[in-house]
C-alpha cells in the first residue's frame, strides 16, 4: 500500500478536475505541506497526478510525457504503451508510485504492474486516502449539483479529516471540454 497522498479525479458535465493534497511524509512524519502533485502535459490537454515517491513520480511523468508526444496526445495509446514499458523495465517496475492521467475524452489509473484502468463513472482516486476520496466523490456526484472542481475540493477535504497521510492543502487543476 502506498502511504503518501491522495489524488482524485472527477468528470462531470463539461468539466474534469484533478486534485491532490500537498502533504509529503517520511515515515510517520509530515515534512512538507504544500507539494505540487498535479501536472499539466501535452499542451495543457492532459492532467497528471501521482501518489508515491516524488523522485519516482517525476521519472514516470517524464516517460509518460514522451509517450504523449510520440502518439500526438492520444492518451489511450500513450497510457497503454507507457504501462507496458513501466511493467517490463527492470528499474521502472521497482518504482513506488501510482499515476492518474486524464484528458477531455478519458481517464486512466496507471501502475507498474501494467494496470491501465478506466473508471465507469468518471471518478478515479489513488494514494492513502484514495478509497475515502472515491466514496465521498461518488456520494457528492449522486446527491449534489456541485461541479467537478467543487466535488474534488469537498471530497479531498473530507479525506483530509480522516486520512493521516492527507492534508487540507489542496491543489486542483481543471480541463473544460
Amino acid at each position: 500500500m502506498i502511504r503518501s497522498t491522495t489524488i482524485l479525479t472527477v468528470r462531470r458535465d463539461d468539466q474534469i478536475a484533478v486534485g491532490g493534497d500537498g502533504q509529503v511524509t517520511l515515515g510517520d512524519t509530515a515534512i512538507k505541506h504544500g507539494a505540487k502533485k498535479i501536472r499539466r502535459a501535452y499542451n495543457d490537454q492532459v492532467l497528471l497526478g501521482f501518489a508515491g515517491s516524488a523522485a519516482d513520480a517525476l521519472a514516470l511523468f517524464e516517460n509518460l510525457e514522451k509517450k504523449l508526444d510520440q502518439y500526438r496526445g492520444n492518451l489511450q495509446r500513450a497510457a497503454v504503451e507507457f504501462a507496458r514499458d513501466w511493467r517490463s523495465d527492470r528499474v521502472l517496475r521497482r518504482t513506488e508510485a501510482l499515476l492518474v492521467a486524464v484528458d477531455a475524452e478519458s481517464g486512466y489509473l496507471l501502475s507498474g504492474t501494467g494496470d491501465v484502468l478506466e473508471p465507469d463513472d468518471g471518478v478515479l482516486s489513488i494514494g492513502s486516502g484514495g478509497s475515502i476520496a472515491l466514496s465521498a466523490a461518488r456520494a457528492l456526484l449522486k446527491h449534489s449539483s456541485l461541479n467537478a472542481k467543487e466535488i474534488v475540493k469537498e471530497a479531498l477535504q473530507i479525506t483530509s479529516d480522516i486520512c493521516i497521510y492527507t492534508n487540507s492543502s489542496i491543489e486542483i487543476e481543471t480541463l473544460e471540454v
